[in-house]
């Protein structure tokens, strides 16, 4: 039987989990599908895709720091892509590859879902304004909180994020990481801070008692950032959970099929 081939693509790439939760998700649902992970050179990103798909893929993840270069190469843009002006799946059509971001998608399903949390009429603290936050404050809005606040080492970097979200319709604000909001309801970290083993790139009055903070890394990575938020009174939770949630979210754009998220993420913490 031919099985199709996806692949999580990035530079590094090692220690990706993706392989693991999309052989999971095929096993669920029936499909014959084979995933792998593909080590881009990082002056060859374009090279090594154009060969996958080449070679029959019908797809693939795409990881740090490729995300803006596959939403050059994409022909067509979702929605959601198109918003955050990036692409971390893409589905390699015959009239052209297709780029969607599922990041923002798989964090709102992990917090609502997952951790039971509503997000509507929330406050919501967004830490950074990179390309991970860019990838999730859409999907953030369209839970509907009350006020979303995205705070960033630089201000302006912050207030572009804000200004290109702006008209979706719910209050937004920007702010350096030293003017954070107070006492807020949840607290996302999308920095990279966490692969410097640091603790949290706020201070821990953004928290309140129960806070729901979340570090987009999970591993012996997200631990100083778990470990912050839970000597100050918060909720830590780690990214596994969103990883599970977005992979879901990809396997959907290209197979057609929801797999069930608990089932591999209980497996995934357990491993863990």
């Amino acid at each position: 039987m031919t099985m199709d081939r996806y692949a999580v693509v990035g530079n590094p790439v090692e220690h990706s989990r993706s392989p693991a939760i999309h052989a999971m998700f095929a096993e669920q649902t029936g499909q014959s599908l084979a995933y792998e992970r593909l080590l881009a050179p990082l002056d060859g990103f374009e090279a090594t895709l154009r060969a996958f798909a080449g070679a029959g893929a019908k797809g693939c993840n795409i990881t740090v720091p490729f995300k803006f270069d596959a939403f050059a190469l994409a022909a067509e843009h979702t929605e959601r892509a198109a918003l955050a002006h990036a692409v971390n799946t893409l589905r390699f059509d015959e009239g052209g590859w297709v780029g969607d971001n599922t990041d923002g998608a798989g964090l709102v399903n992990d917090i609502q879902r997952n951790a039971r949390r509503p997000l509507e009429g929330l406050q919501v603290l967004l830490v950074g304004a990179g390309g991970a936050a860019a990838g999730v404050l859409g999907s953030l809005i369209a839970a509907r909180p009350a006020r979303i606040t995205v705070v960033n080492r630089s201000v302006d970097k912050a207030q572009a994020l804000v200004s290109s979200h702006a008209h979706l319709g719910v209050p937004l604000a920007a702010a350096t990481l030293a003017d954070a909001p107070l006492a807020q309801d949840i607290v996302v970290n999308a920095t990279s801070t966490s692969l410097a083993g640091a603790a949290s790139p706020v201070e821990a009055g953004v928290l309140k008692p129960g806070t729901l903070a979340l570090d987009m890394m999970y591993g012996p990575k997200a631990q100083a950032f778990l470990d912050w938020a839970a000597a100050h009174g918060g909720e830590p939770r780690d990214g596994l959970g969103m990883l599970v949630e977005q992979a879901a979210e990809a396997f959907f754009f290209w197979r057609g099929l929801r797999p069930d998220t608990a089932r591999v993420l209980k497996a995934l913490r357990a491993a863990l």
